[in-house]
């Protein structure tokens, strides 16, 4: 705290100021920058409202809306509460919390970072009122902070954005447009996130996380924690004659849904080919099948949707950048600063620095990379280093600094009531660690 009563906290933007901030930097560079193109105030802007208003983007963008709130659904049904309960049963302590909560976000958010975010934050509070109601002590914060450690493995998972979008027909040449050259036209998800390297790295996750978050237990004080209400996620819904107050109705319609996923989306899960469309139907059928009824499932949309509010306005500042970038020639001068750098080994590890350092002033893996993607592209295309090796470098720098970057830890802190600066100094030690493992991963392991 400075003398002025003032802390540094005071001086650091909201994530959208920096968005703002961020764009009126790019076009600056636009202008300012020698690319070759001839570039003016009237083509930045050009360039720049062609970006915000691009439909494909915008498409993704909904998408990744869609994953959150569909994720925080899930959390919030009645059979994800009971699996809640039955396993936080046997937790007495803060070693048990931290290896518990750790491992079943790890594991959660690598099936959707959305659930995963959220389940992280429902399993620390439900062991918080349990700690309360059975009269013993903890160490609240540290037990928040490992049901964070999603954000740190999500972006290798089958939500992450960047391995998710390369496996859509068509996405990296609409990514790069005209630049589009040599590329395939997917990247699929056995090369990415299911592929033996990223498995093996997750592997190592789930065992040295949960060790060095025992390893801190044992070493932190203990306390009562002191809050005051149970969560209430599910209201009772009492019923009426409306269909959406029957079981029957919603339930009906969700099965419908998932059959129709099951013969749809057939080919692409028998190969294990995930996309953001099929990761959405199966959610929210699955979300129309674990709630009461329909009136029940829209309740808990209306209670998501506000942790997705950060990506509907956000999202077409960073498309607009993108436009600006890729348009006025900035993508393929930052590239070959890039290459001049790197060569063949090293430019994954300048992909997962660059990733770690943008998602500061990006806190969204799909932003980042319609930011970063045509700039890593085309650097690994220059430089003959394999695309999915550079896309999960990426994804791994994106994610590994969501320990120091709070915005994605809003709900978190929301549901379990702790504030950002009780879970940061566990949340750092994670980031050391992560990082660690990611650059031993980049080196040895692809």
């Amino acid at each position: 705290m400075s003398r002025t009563g003032r802390s540094l906290a005071d001086f650091i933007p909201s994530p959208f100021s920096l968005a703002v901030l961020l764009t009126v930097l790019v076009m600056t560079l636009a202008l300012s920058i020698d690319t070759g193109n001839q570039t003016d105030i009237i083509m930045v802007f050009d360039h720049w409202v062609n970006g915000v208003w691009n439909s494909s983007l915008l498409v993704f963008g909904y998408q990744m809306m869609l994953i959150l709130v569909l994720g925080h659904v899930l959390a919030l049904s009645q059979p994800v509460q009971r699996l809640l309960d039955i396993i936080t049963g046997f937790v007495r302590s803060t070693a048990q919390a931290v290896v518990l909560v750790s491992l079943s976000c790890m594991l959660v958010a690598f099936f959707n970072w959305g659930l995963g975010l959220i389940f992280g934050a429902i399993l620390a509070r439900k062991i918080g009122e349990k700690a309360q109601r059975d009269g013993f002590v903890i160490n609240y914060p540290l037990i928040g902070a490992s049901g964070y450690v999603g954000l740190l493995v999500w972006h290798g998972g089958i939500s992450g954005s960047a391995p998710l979008k390369v496996s859509e027909p068509g996405h990296l040449k609409a990514l790069l447009g005209e630049k589009a050259i040599n590329l395939p036209d997917v990247i699929p998800a056995s090369m990415t996130m299911f592929s033996m390297e990223n498995l093996l790295i997750f592997s190592l996750f789930l065992v040295f996380v949960p060790l060095l978050l025992l390893f801190i237990s044992r070493r932190v004080s203990t306390g009562k924690t002191a809050l005051d209400l149970r969560l209430s996620l599910q209201p009772a819904t009492k019923g009426s004659s409306k269909p959406e107050d029957k079981a029957w109705f919603s339930k009906s319609f969700g099965l419908l849904m998932l059959i129709a996923w099951a013969f749809a989306y057939r080919s692409q899960w028998e190969a294990f080919s995930i996309t953001p469309n099929m990761l959405n139907m199966l959610m929210l059928s699955l979300g129309l099948l674990f709630h009461q009824n329909l009136n029940a499932f829209t309740i808990a949309v209306r209670t998501a949707i506000k942790g997705a509010s950060g990506i509907l306005i956000q999202f077409p500042l960073y498309f607009g950048i993108m436009g600006i970038l890729s348009s006025s020639g900035l993508i393929e001068t930052f590239a070959m600063q890039i290459t001049s750098w790197a060569d063949q080994h090293t430019l994954p590890l300048f992909t997962f620095i660059s990733a770690g350092v943008v998602n500061f002033f990006v806190p969204s893996g799909g932003g980042q990379w319609a930011i970063q993607g045509p700039i890593n592209i085309i650097s690994a295309q220059q430089l003959d280093v394999p695309l999915h090796h550079q896309i999960m470098a990426f994804a791994y720098g994106d994610q590994v600094t969501n320990m120091l970057q709070p915005f994605w830890a809003l709900p978190l802190l929301a549901i379990t009531k702790l504030k950002a600066q009780q879970i940061l100094p566990y949340t750092v030690l994670i980031f050391l660690l992560g990082s660690i493992l990611f650059i031993l991963g980049i080196l040895f392991i692809y």
